[in-house]
């Protein structure tokens, strides 16, 4: 059986899969700067016989043609990008770049797809249509690299009938995998606001116009938009992590910068909470006699998993796997630019176990220990080759 062949070859190719991925946590490179790990992809297809095409400058795109007779087509997507982190692990593949880091587990997706491809390639007489493997830049920054590669047709030539992603999860443990069928992940707005007054002594606050606490009322009328605007079915949330007032003891600056975030799952709403946000804050600071810059750089959409293909995919799963190793998913309100691909095409975005408890490996996504149960990209690698050979149909 076909399952078996995948479980069997990704056995015989984990070492090897193991190498690349520690390759490439080892030279992280950021957002849109990909270039040697576009190269190290460029060499792995080639030596596997695969030609490619670029997209987005890092970006590379391959064809696997089974041999069998069949239009059906489905992709297989990647992310490349590494993070402006310092590493703070103690281990032989740490990064060599100093302040860049793997820490969001794009070094496993990629090495992964690479692993899948192999496997693809030695069984292409076994299935027929189209696999086509997506490795793509600049996930962790806007515009995001989907986007850009969306635009320059990576859905087309051929146009593949389902998107399939993985992303690393270390709450869930080495083996395992988890789905969510619907909407999964929240869209991501950047806020930067800039409240003016006029500054002066604070000892005569009667001259001035505070900006201080025109910011304070802003930031807590704002958060009616989430609690009494906002749908309380639709989740929704409205965040702050940079106030900078920068006056003194005895100083009332003349401006108060401000950066957050708004996070949301439904595009509707999502268009008219800005539209709520910036005139709330305008208002309220021009009635206090201020003024305020509030300017929202729009980021990725909300992702939504298609539920006739997750429940499919799922269920190849848990045949792979076996089904006490497929979980469900809560909603996730973190943001990831897979979502371009949700929006224009039916796609399925799960989650890859890589937790180890008892060999310490807990650490969270974006964090300077964040690091993998390597024995996960064996699931990794059989389960995508998997997946990809049953939505053809085969």
């Amino acid at each position: 059986m076909i399952k078996q062949q995948i479980q069997e070859l990704a056995k015989n190719i984990f070492n090897e899969v193991v190498a690349n991925r520690r390759h490439l946590h080892s030279h992280p490179e950021l957002s849109f700067h990909e270039v040697e790990t576009s190269a190290f992809v460029a060499k792995k297809l080639e030596d596997l016989g695969l030609t490619y095409i670029r997209m987005a400058d890092n970006g590379l795109v391959a064809l696997i043609k089974g041999e069998k007779p069949s239009d059906a087509v489905v992709a297989l997507r990647a992310d490349m990008d590494a993070l402006p982190i310092a590493e703070a692990n103690d281990v032989p593949y740490r990064s060599k770049n100093t302040g860049v880091m793997h820490a969001c587990g794009h070094d496993v997706h990629t090495s992964s797809l690479l692993g899948s491809a192999k496997i693809l390639a030695d069984l292409k007489s076994h299935f027929g249509g189209t696999i086509k493997l997506i490795f793509q830049p600049a996930e962790e920054r806007l515009p995001g690299g989907a986007s850009i590669m969306i635009k320059e047709g990576v859905l087309e030539n051929p146009k593949p009938a389902a998107v399939l992603g993985q992303h690393v999860m270390p709450l869930i443990d080495a083996g395992k995998v988890g789905f969510r069928s619907g909407k999964y992940m929240a869209s991501t707005d950047e806020l930067y606001v800039t409240v003016k007054g006029k500054g002066g002594h604070a000892a005569q606050p009667q001259q001035n116009i505070d900006p201080v606490i025109i910011t304070a009322h802003i930031l807590t009328a704002l958060q009616q938009v989430v609690s009494r605007f906002s749908d309380p079915k639709s989740p929704c949330v409205l965040s702050f992590g940079k106030v900078i007032a920068n006056g003194a003891t005895n100083v009332i600056p003349n401006e108060v910068y401000l950066e957050g975030t708004f996070r949301a799952m439904d595009e509707k709403w999502r268009e008219e909470a800005h539209t709520k946000m910036k005139k709330m804050a305008e208002g309220i600071a021009e009635s206090m006699g201020g003024s305020c810059d509030f300017n929202i750089m729009k980021g990725y959409p909300f992702l939504v998993n298609e539920p006739k293909l997750t429940a499919a995919t799922r269920g190849h799963a848990e045949d792979y796997l076996g089904k006490e190793n497929v979980l469900d998913l809560d909603i996730w309100m973190a943001a990831e630019d897979f979502a371009y691909y949700s929006q224009v095409a039916d796609s399925c975005f799960y989650r890859l176990g890589t937790r180890n408890e008892s060999r310490g490996i807990t650490s969270s996504v974006h964090t300077p220990t964040f690091d993998i149960d390597e024995t996960a990209l064996e699931t990794s690698i059989g389960l995508m080759a998997y997946l990809a050979i049953k939505q053809l149909g085969n």
